[in-house]
């Protein structure tokens, strides 16, 4: 496997995203983006990318915050979540530069790209959706599923997946049933699934550290991260297929 961190600017502002691949494999193949949870560009999001690129896919683990804009207390997550998401013309331009960033590596089909986000990054990649970006599958991991932006019929491209915590105090039930009337009246081709008395940050093994530690309510599950991603794969698989 090759890794890589790359620099790369957005309206003249630089952020730092890491690519991963297999270099031992034959050909051209999808592209995957992975957008990372309100903390940041972290560990974690790099993971996320290193386990896609294991699978088969090149993955490109973007920066929606810039470089150096890592929270490590909740109120900084807040802050720089609040100031990314303040212009939506802003998320997308930031979300596009790393689609074409991908798109443009050596190892990627340009015509094949997925995108999966966490938390924070699940609601970027549904709301590209929304925006009718041109996208294969798009996958959400415990993220916010309310937006301001709806779904228009006939604009969503991709087939969407949704992983939610049916205990996730952040991601209340009017919000997953307000998502599938939202993509049901946008003929959207949509998936959910709602893992029963599982909490918020679901997928990621450091939430029961960070819970402890900031009295939040979230806990990692090993079953509904392993669950999550054994169904992102076979979406990939499906949606990739030559």
């Amino acid at each position: 496997m090759q890794t890589e961190t790359v620099e790369y600017k957005v309206n003249g502002e630089t952020f730092t995203g890491y690519m991963a691949y297999d270099d031992e494999a034959d050909g051209k193949r999808p592209g995957v983006l992975v957008v990372h949870e309100w903390w940041g560009h972290n560990e974690f999001a790099r993971k996320q990318a290193e386990k896609l690129a294991a699978s088969g896919y090149t993955a490109f683990a973007l920066d929606m915050y810039g470089s150096g804009k890592l929270a490590e207390h909740p109120e900084d997550a807040q802050k720089f979540m609040q100031q990314a998401t303040s212009n939506m013309d802003q998320v997308k331009a930031r979300f596009m530069a790393a689609k074409e960033l991908l798109q443009q590596h050596d190892s990627v089909d340009s015509s094949r790209i997925a995108a999966q986000g966490y938390c924070f990054g699940g609601a970027v990649v549904l709301n590209m959706a929304r925006l009718g970006v041109d996208l294969d599958a798009v996958v959400s991991f415990h993220g916010a599923l309310g937006s301001p932006i709806k779904a228009e019929a006939g604009e969503v491209q991709p087939r969407i997946h949704v992983y939610t915590g049916g205990a996730d105090q952040m991601v209340p039930s009017d919000q997953v049933s307000a998502l599938v009337k939202e993509m049901q009246d946008a003929e959207a081709d949509l998936t959910l699934v709602s893992f029963p008395g599982v909490l918020h940050s679901f997928t990621n093994p450091g939430a029961d550290k960070v819970a402890e530690e900031f009295g939040l309510p979230i806990a990692y599950n090993e079953e509904a991260a392993n669950r999550s991603w054994e169904g992102t794969m076979r979406l990939y698989e499906e949606v990739f297929k030559d």
